[in-house]
């Protein structure tokens, strides 16, 4: 038997049900009500209900039929001005069969398209205003044209609150028969940000391992600290005890199968928790950053976190 995933398996399929983002789906409530609609621009983070919310609007606008009247792509498999011009074009020429007078093409990940791609694009949304609809989704809205963005409607998604997060993992919770300790529902807000789609797979994974979801279960999963544990770590380095530091960070990062990036960010967030003044805490704050782009371009992590706790040390004693 297949299991199926949660994310797919509890994915709101009207607007009124997509939590944490209220402002933006009344407004697109009075878009389907009224069948008519602009293009559309969506931007924000991973798993806050972009694609979910798109896929809302076709169903409530065109019914059964909606599968028939939509198209989706991810810009992020296919990218090139080909895709635009073959796929999208095809597509945006055809009128619907249904009563109202637009078909919807959703992209996916749209910031990941080329500048030639997204200007062909452009083209596009322009020719076929009569017929066709376009929803964008992405990460960041900058990477988007500016000719793109002026033909669109912008709504800026963001991450969903921990009370509305907490409201959907103990529904699912009850559905499935689980037992979820508030202390469980911390860690895995800690954990995802804000990220719906995370928070139910991190639920998923521990429902795995017992029906009993709790705190323990879930640092199991997800590689994360517990957060007076890195705090342990930054007093330690602040009080000039490097080597106590250093070992304690190690035993961490070991226990937990945490990468140099989880630890930095872990770090970052204690780090304003820190005894000492708000100048020094944005000195740990801006050696965070510094450290972590030297991880990105490729630095050897345990030579850069052990660096970062010298750094911390130095800063502990001016």
């Amino acid at each position: 038997m297949t299991i199926p995933v949660w994310t797919e398996k509890y994915r709101p399929q009207k607007l009124s049900d997509v939590k944490g983002q209220e402002a933006i789906t009344s407004r697109l409530s009075a878009f389907v009500s009224s069948k008519a609609m602009p293009n559309l621009l969506f931007a924000g983070p991973a798993g806050v209900g972009k694609t979910t919310s798109a896929l809302a609007i076709a169903k409530e606008v065109y019914g059964e039929t909606w599968r028939d009247c939509i198209l989706e792509l991810n810009a992020s498999d296919e990218r090139g001005i080909d895709v635009v011009r073959v796929k999208v074009k095809d597509f945006a020429r055809t009128r619907a069969i249904e009563e109202v007078p637009f078909k919807l093409i959703y992209l996916d990940e749209a910031d990941a398209l080329t500048r030639d791609a997204q200007s062909a694009l452009r083209r596009i949304m322009e020719d076929y205003a009569a017929t066709t609809r376009f929803i964008l989704a992405c990460n960041y809205s900058s990477k988007i044209i500016l000719p793109i963005q002026s033909r669109c409607a912008v709504f800026r998604f963001k991450p969903l609150p921990k009370e509305h997060l907490s409201e959907i993992l103990r529904k699912i919770a009850q559905e499935e028969g689980l037992t979820i300790s508030p202390e469980a529902l911390d860690f895995i807000y800690e954990a995802s940000e804000g990220d719906c789609r995370k928070a139910e797979n991190i639920l998923q994974a521990c429902s795995s391992i017992s029906k009993i979801v709790d705190a323990k279960s879930i640092k199991a999963v997800v590689s994360f600290a517990e957060p007076k544990e890195i705090a342990g770590i930054i007093e330690l380095a602040i009080q000039g005890r490097f080597v106590d530091a250093k070992n304690g960070l190690s035993n961490i990062v070991l226990k937990y199968g945490l990468s140099g990036m989880d630890a930095i960010k872990q770090i970052q967030k204690q780090a304003w928790g820190a005894n000492i003044s708000d100048k020094k805490k944005v000195e740990l704050i801006k050696a965070c950053g510094e450290y972590e782009f030297r991880l990105v371009e490729g630095a050897n992590e345990f030579i850069q976190l052990n660096a970062l706790l010298a750094e911390f040390v130095v800063i502990g004693a001016q």
